[in-house]
């Protein structure tokens, strides 16, 4: 069996807990990874109440940056993004969507979000909806709506609009003309039907 110890955690690490907690590892992993790495400090007999100040200070620490996380996914919750790429009639897309591009999105927004908090385990490469995780914190998770449409929709539609407009104004233009042809120029239907009762009279 391989050796163990017990180590107080100074950053959430994924696969263990939580920062401020107080877990068990491989002697190993311990020793060649998160310690020299600063992520944990050993939890012994010796050290026990500074690994309680710690752990006070952590869990402090981590609850503001829950408050935090909890605030801003108040603020993004209604957010959703449309990306416009170049697709095949199957709906594969020649480029995708990435987890830069979404960062990139939000950036415009006014979000700064890390591109690794945006779990996206493979680029989008095809047409549709899709709902994407934020890891906003460890416990606060966001689902961003994400669009993706063929490139050229939206200009499309937008060319439709005036086709339509310029056919009601050569319609009407045309309607006007027909009205000018039945008087002569400078004539109007009252002055026509005067000169018809002088002649009468």
């Amino acid at each position: 069996m391989a050796a163990t110890t017990t180590i107080l955690l100074k950053e959430d690490i994924e696969s263990l807990g939580g920062r401020g907690e107080i877990v068990t590892v491989r002697a190993g992993y311990a020793r060649n990874y998160l310690l020299p790495r600063g992520f944990a400090i050993l939890a012994t007999k010796g050290n026990v109440r500074q690994v309680e100040m710690e752990r006070d200070a952590l869990l402090k620490k981590a609850a503001e940056e829950r408050s935090t996380a909890e605030a801003q996914h108040e603020k993004m919750r209604t957010l959703k993004f449309e990306f416009e790429r170049k697709a095949g009639e199957s709906g594969t897309l020649f480029g995708s969507v990435t987890s830069m591009d979404i960062e990139d999105a939000l950036k415009q927004k006014g979000y700064e979000v890390d591109r690794r908090k945006i779990i996206l385990k493979s680029p989008i490469k095809e047409l549709g909806e899709f709902m994407v995780p934020v890891k906003l914190h460890r416990e606060v998770t966001l689902e961003l709506p994400i669009t993706v449409i063929a490139e050229g929709e939206i200009i499309q539609e937008r060319l439709e609009e005036p086709e339509e407009e310029a056919g009601a104004q050569t319609a009407e233009a045309a309607s006007g003309g027909t009205d000018k042809a039945v008087n002569a120029p400078g004539e109007t239907p009252e002055s026509s039907e005067s000169e018809i009762e002088k002649t009468e009279g």
